[in-house]
């Protein structure tokens, strides 16, 4: 992999990061969404760089102290690379110093690669929301690391 930096992700970042999301989900966000959580002063959002293409985000939102990850997305291209992790590795090391504590998530029941990657991080299943998802109407496996 060629250098790679991880940021805050400012207003000129939206259409991009929402480009990769729509790209992925079935779902997405839109680039208002991200542009609304860039200037939000409760939510960290991080996009990763590589040689001057976003690759991926990653957000969470203070919650009471509690931090609700909303987005995790790496573009195809940059997949198995160790961008999703290195992502959630920078997000979980900043959460103290934005007030952040214990973490939650949520993912799809049948998102194995995601699944392995957040139980590597320390998180850990602890219940499932019914037909949280649609397009296609899945279970989503809520995920804490405490």
């Amino acid at each position: 992999m060629k250098k790679l930096i991880i940021r805050d992700l400012v207003a000129a970042d939206a259409q991009a990061v929402s480009k990769i999301e729509e790209e992925t989900f079935s779902m997405p966000w839109k680039a208002e969404d991200f542009l609304e959580m860039a200037e939000a002063d409760y939510a960290y959002y991080y996009v990763a760089e590589v040689d001057g293409e976003i690759a991926g985000c990653c957000g969470v939102r203070n919650m009471a102290g509690e931090g609700e990850i909303t987005n995790v997305v790496v573009a195809e291209k940059f997949r198995r690379q160790g961008i999703g992790r290195a992502l959630m590795e920078y997000m979980l090391k900043e959460a103290p110093g934005n007030g952040i504590g214990e973490c939650t998530l949520e993912v799809r029941v049948s998102n194995a690669p995601a699944i392995a990657l957040y139980e590597s991080l320390g998180f850990r299943g602890e219940g499932v929301r019914p037909g949280f998802y649609e397009k296609p109407a899945e279970d989503a496996l809520i995920m804490w690391k405490r």
